[in-house]
């Protein structure tokens, strides 16, 4: 299973590659962003040198390495089979909806992982999986639920969710979704695998 997990990961991450190297320009703001001093230097001491501007390079949102301790704004999930469940629903939801500020929130661990070894941060990997997902995937992953009696509690804080798992109107397999484990971490459910 991890295998071919870190199979469907190292594939995103190809395309997320090919998807950055071929991706759009520079934004214009990039322009705006280091202002000239030089019409304004006109002072009589002409000894001091001008101010530091601090150079501007804009990017994706930086992720840190320790998962927040709330999910987008709501309360903690508990800490049970059912928490776990309803955390990995607002993934699922997020994937639909190309959602990537919680689908990387909650995959943060996991994409972390990844992008230690290589495959780039979670933004540009999740962007590349975006484009990998059918429109009908992605509508039905909007509103996929999670059957209770297939995942598998493996220890208190560490949920397994099957691809069996999704109940969804697309059919989805171990290629295109994949199984995930969800752990208990400072105060709430995050994918770790």
């Amino acid at each position: 299973m991890r295998t071919r997990a870190m199979v469907n990961v190292a594939v995103s991450a190809c395309v997320a590659l090919v998807a950055c190297a071929c991706g759009p320009e520079k934004p214009k703001e990039d322009a705006g962003a280091k202002p000239s001093r030089a019409s304004a230097s006109t002072s009589t001491q002409a000894e001091e040198p001008p101010p530091v501007t601090p150079s501007v390079t804009p990017s994706a949102p930086a992720r840190s390495e320790k998962p927040p301790t709330t999910s987008t704004g709501e309360l903690p999930s508990p800490r049970t089979k059912e928490g776990a469940i309803r955390r990995y629903e607002q993934y699922l939801h997020a994937l639909g909806h190309e959602d990537i500020d919680t689908v990387c929130e909650v995959a943060g661990p996991a994409a972390k992982q990844a992008e230690d070894q290589g495959l780039g941060p979670c933004t540009s990997t999740y962007t590349a999986v975006f484009r990998m997902i059918s429109p009908a995937q992605k509508k039905a992953l909007r509103t996929a639920t999670v059957d209770p009696r297939r995942v598998a509690v493996r220890a208190p804080g560490k949920v397994e969710m099957p691809v069996e798992a999704v109940r969804a109107s697309a059919t989805f397999t171990e290629s295109d979704l994949g199984d995930y484990t969800l752990e208990y971490l400072r105060n709430e459910w995050y994918i770790t695998d």
